[in-house]
């Protein structure tokens, strides 16, 4: 019901994602792109205006507390940065291969210590992450939600064995270790905390 709703309203594509391997499982994982913060805002008076979607989802949102449709549900809000300015859907989506998602969030002890860490993305990672094979899907700084300051992102991998191997070109760049060892860009200065999750796609995620 909801995603096609969605897409009569102009918002796409959406990523849909189960959980491989992460700590809040079972769980689903949504990523939904917005060009602005109108089209964010607009979207609960856009579907509650939407007869085909309220007919469609009658049953999930009529459902009893005794049999709810899910527990609880989240919202984070990301604002793109300069290297990734917009959502990058992956090759392996276009031609209806396999992948596997990876979402990683770096947190830190402030804000001009989250602002050094995005800097240092616009400056040479990300594009030393393109070179190892670390594609991106998003990069957002965090504006909403929750362990702020943080930044999120997500990078496609055609399989496991083709994520080891990245990241182990990518630790292994020369211009890397320079980048990571330089006066104001090291982890213990910027970086208090990084997790991740490995993420795959549902059979109807458009990502």
């Amino acid at each position: 019901a909801w995603l096609p709703a969605m897409g009569r309203i102009g918002i796409g594509p959406i990523g849909v994602f189960s959980v491989m391997l992460c700590p809040e499982s079972p769980s689903t994982w949504v990523l939904v792109p917005f060009k602005s913060l109108e089209d964010f805002s607009s979207v609960p008076a856009r579907l509650r205006d939407d007869a085909d979607y309220r007919r469609a989802s009658t049953e999930a949102r009529g459902a009893p507390a005794s049999d709810p449709a899910y527990v609880r549900y989240e919202n984070g809000l990301f604002g793109s940065i300069a290297s990734v300015p917009k959502l990058e859907v992956p090759a392996q989506a276009k031609s209806g291969a396999g992948r596997i998602f990876e979402l990683r969030v770096y947190e830190s002890h402030s804000k001009t210590a989250n602002l050094k860490k995005i800097e240092m993305f616009n400056i040479g990672e990300t594009a030393l992450f393109r070179r190892a094979g670390l594609q991106p899907v998003f990069f957002g700084e965090g504006l909403v939600g929750s362990r702020l300051p943080n930044l999120t992102y997500m990078l496609v991998f055609d399989d496991l064995a083709a994520r080891d191997k990245a990241w182990k070109t990518f630790v292994g760049d020369p211009e890397w270790k320079t980048l990571s060892t330089t006066p104001g860009y090291t982890d213990p200065e910027i970086v208090t905390d990084i997790s991740n999750q490995i993420l795959r796609p549902t059979s109807y995620s458009q990502i």
